[in-house]
């Protein structure tokens, strides 16, 4: 029997962590399972509070916040188990999912990552996630399959090979991260479970979604407010993405799409909502990738909301 290490990152949502804590406790029955749980540079230190409410999940803490990435590559150098899985800890486990999730690593050889379909938790009969798209190089997008929908079924033979994993719940294979590596920990915010998804592929690896397994995430149907944080690291390490996976002549298309057509028609919808302050944003992202290598490490990152 495989073992698994399920492997989540707390920030500043403690309720939320042990909201999926409970919820692994009560719902998993994969017997071969440790849990480890990585506060990532919290305002408020909970660990020692965790040490005695869960006694048998292991704890660490990191005094800096080391982004998605970071965060999770803690973990993943301190779990023990043959795969590993990161879940977001604002998910909840269904009976089953460890076990369909092994099951598919386990009967294909050649994938080196899973991913669940995903539901929405407060909308519990819409999906969020069925697989992804192939990017698009050229223009850096792709489509999330599913999304929205309600899940009728519709796709659930569609288990096996696709573009990407899905951030919120993924399991790897630890032989695809010696070869792959870590997450790159330079984006630190959005695009880097993809990054790492081409990079397992370029290892020999397959991408695979199991729409028998599920996990429900509480993330928001609606898009958000907008944000500095999430204009720059959006925009930004949309073109990180770019430089370290596209071949070079598409990675030039792209540079010239992105300055030619993405910037301009940006800075047009912050002119129109007033969000007068994101064009120097902005700039600020695209100039970091001119500034900056591909593999440019950061240690932490404080940004003005």
């Amino acid at each position: 029997m495989k073992s698994v290490s399920i492997i989540t990152v707390n920030y500043n949502h403690h309720h939320l962590t042990e909201a999926l804590l409970y919820s692994i406790f009560s719902k998993n029955t994969y017997p071969s399972v440790e849990i480890v749980v990585v506060d990532n540079g919290s305002d408020t230190n909970p660990l020692p509070a965790w040490q005695q409410q869960f006694p048998a999940v292991r704890f660490i803490r990191s005094e800096v916040n080391l982004g998605f990435a970071g965060g999770n590559n803690v973990g993943i150098k301190a779990a023990t188990g043959d795969y590993l899985f990161l879940v977001n800890n604002d998910t909840e486990f269904t009976e089953s999912l460890v076990e369909q999730l092994v099951h598919t690593l386990n009967i294909h050889p050649d994938c080196g990552i899973v991913s669940p379909k995903i539901r929405y938790y407060d909308t519990p009969n819409v999906l969020q996630y069925a697989g992804y798209t192939e990017m698009n190089y050229y223009t850096c997008r792709n489509r999330c399959i599913g999304q929205f929908e309600e899940d009728k079924g519709q796709y659930d033979n569609c288990t096996g090979i696709t573009g990407f994993a899905h951030g919120a719940a993924m399991m790897i294979k630890r032989e695809a991260i010696e070869k792959a590596g870590l997450m790159a920990e330079n984006f630190f915010l959005y695009y880097e479970e993809m990054d790492w998804c081409e990079y397992i592929k370029r290892a020999g690896y397959t991408v695979h979604v199991n729409m028998q397994a599920l996990i429900y995430h509480k993330e928001s149907m609606s898009v958000g407010k907008a944000s500095p944080l999430k204009e720059y690291f959006m925009n930004r390490n949309r073109l990180l993405f770019i430089r370290r996976n596209a071949p070079t002549l598409k990675r030039v298309s792209f540079l010239f799409y992105f300055l030619l057509v993405v910037s301009p028609r940006n800075i047009i919808q912050y002119v129109s909502h007033k969000n007068y302050r994101f064009i120097p944003i902005l700039f600020k992202a695209i100039t970091w990738n001119f500034t900056h290598t591909t593999n440019s490490k950061i240690l932490g990152y404080s940004f003005n909301q």
